[in-house]
């Protein structure tokens, strides 16, 4: 598809792996806003790019409708919807609260439902759309400390085909994105800080790739992607 003039909204759109992707679509001609729950951070972003940006939490149903009505209302349609916020949190079976497990998924699977659910119903209307939902290689494979992280990316992994199958006839493109460890402030927020490496990826491997994934012609789609480092190691 050609990416100018298309109206895009980002998740988490204020630093990381959506700040990238954020920046990526804006060079591309893309009318892009930002959405995170952080005013300072989102504005910051917003006017260093250039972009629109909405203070909100995608695990709030009042946030997630207004923010999509919000972008509509702006522009009269909704092309792009990247599904990028989200958060981890590291700790051991025995060592979890239920408190936190739901923290986790209230933004990470119940903000990712919320959010794709308003804009689905605006590209239904339209015939038209891209949904991409950034997940992780965490949730294509369990291991030990993330029955948190990691269970809540393999849920939406599953809601991922669920929407894709259901999508499909209204012409709308479903992806899921599974970056490998990238360089962003994540791992230390989640309780596993990693040492920088020039080896590993950054943000924008990650923007680059769904750049490119969206612009294949809209006949046919990547309906599922991971990004690894060559040779992290």
């Amino acid at each position: 598809m050609e990416l100018q003039d298309t109206v895009a909204l980002v998740t988490g759109g204020a630093e990381g792996i959506g700040r990238a992707i954020a920046e990526a679509l804006a060079r591309e001609g893309s009318k892009v806003t930002i959405t995170g729950r952080r005013e300072e951070a989102v504005r910051n972003t917003a006017e260093e790019f250039r972009l629109d940006w909405i203070v909100g939490d995608v695990g709030s149903e009042d946030d997630a409708v207004r923010t999509v009505a919000s972008v509509i209302e702006k522009h009269g349609r909704l092309d792009i919807l990247v599904n990028n916020a989200g958060y981890g949190l590291f700790k051991s079976l025995v060592d979890m609260t239920l408190e936190e497990l739901e923290g986790v998924f209230r933004t990470n699977v119940f903000g990712a439902f919320l959010m794709s659910r308003e804009a689905a119903r605006q590209f239904i209307k339209q015939g038209r759309g891209e949904l991409i939902n950034i997940s992780s290689t965490s949730g294509l494979k369990g291991s030990s400390g993330r029955t948190a992280y990691g269970s809540s990316k393999f849920a939406l992994r599953g809601m991922t085909e669920c929407w894709r199958d259901e999508l499909r006839r209204h012409d709308v493109r479903v992806m899921l994105v599974n970056p490998s460890e990238v360089m962003t402030n994540f791992s230390k927020k989640a309780g596993a800080e990693r040492e920088a490496s020039d080896k590993k990826l950054r943000p924008s491997e990650i923007a680059d790739a769904i750049v490119g994934a969206l612009k294949v012609d809209s006949r046919g789609f990547i309906p599922e992607f991971s990004v690894f480092a060559t040779n992290p190691f």
